[in-house]
């Protein structure tokens, strides 16, 4: 399970997640310069392309990113997506792009939302594994620049797209639910709860917060998807580094799991094993791990982005704790 949002704030531009396993994959914060050489399944390759930073496993030089933001402002992250997820056979006279391959792909060509969906229309995600070890994951997408988000859908009957006016996304059911499911929850207020049963009854509120009485506050995905975009909806904040950092993370702290509140299928618990906030314009990636709630900054502009190999950044996961007597 994974929630992701986007967030702007008076000319800044933030993109971020919480990462939802049982399990660590060896995740490191990860720089790839423009001049890596990406060899796709597709038969392209590219050597020359925007530089990009997100949270990846590096397994023989390769970054496979769970999410990334390129230097264009594009952003990209995958979500898991069990069950509805389905990756075809190859067709001709499309593009045909294995899972893990498809972030990387995309923001080396894009650098809008809309170019993102042009290509997208010549796209078919293809059931091709990164190596025996690692299959390919069931997943869904959402891609967002400063302007307007998408949601990537790989299905049955092929490649929904979907405009995404929340810029949010979170797991189950398909996007389209999501949507739709939005609908139940227009009267929820940040503002105090009014009595529109009947003016002759004494009805009145008894308690600050009863306007967004109905407000989920489980675990599904159907409930944070709600919270999410309340949340974000009615963020108020003074445009600095600092708030704006602050109120990204607070938003995705309502929708994190805590250890022992969700038991998976196979007996383990979920947990938030990190959450991230990326500062899209200037290519800062702060994030905060499940033991480590410090925040943390890799800033990619801090590189030197003309260079062939990735650059890596294990997570710092021990708290430090500041003693003020």
């Amino acid at each position: 399970m994974c929630t992701c949002i986007t967030y702007k704030n008076q000319g800044s531009f933030y993109f971020g997640r919480n990462l939802d396993l049982e399990y660590s994959f060896d995740e490191q914060v990860v720089i790839t310069p423009r001049n890596y050489n990406f060899d796709f399944h597709d038969g392209t390759m590219s050597f020359k392309h925007p530089a990009m930073i997100g949270m990846a496993t590096v397994v023989n030089g390769y970054p496979l990113y769970a999410e990334a933001v390129n230097e264009s402002g594009l952003c990209m992250a995958g979500l898991n997506f069990p069950g509805a997820a389905k990756y075809l056979e190859e067709k001709e006279g499309m593009h045909n792009v294995a899972p893990f391959e498809f972030i990387p792909w995309l923001l080396c060509q894009c650098h809008t939302v809309e170019e993102a969906k042009d290509l997208l229309q010549h796209t078919n995600l293809v059931a091709v594994n990164f190596s025996e070890q690692l299959p390919a994951a069931p997943l869904h997408w959402m891609i967002s620049d400063e302007n307007s988000s998408i949601v990537v859908e790989p299905m049955e009957d092929g490649l929904h797209v979907y405009d995404n006016p929340y810029g949010v996304m979170t797991n189950n059911p398909p996007f389209y639910y999501h949507l739709y499911n939005m609908n139940n929850y227009m009267h929820l207020s940040a503002e105090n709860a009014v009595n529109r049963m009947d003016e002759q009854l004494p009805l009145k509120t008894y308690a600050e917060g009863m306007g967004a009485i109905g407000l989920p506050g489980d675990s599904s995905s159907a409930s944070r998807f709600v919270l999410a975009a309340f949340l974000k909806a009615k963020a108020v904040c003074e445009n600095s580094e600092e708030c704006n950092i602050s109120e990204f993370f607070h938003i995705l702290n309502k929708v994190a799991m805590v250890k022992g509140s969700v038991v998976t299928g196979s007996g383990h618990f979920d947990i938030t094993t990190y959450s991230c906030c990326v500062n899209v314009k200037e290519g800062i990636y702060y994030y905060v791990t499940y033991d480590n709630q410090n925040v943390e900054a890799v800033h990619m502009h801090h590189e030197d982005l003309e260079g062939d190999s990735v650059v890596s950044y294990p997570l710092v996961k021990k708290m430090t704790i500041h003693n003020q007597n």
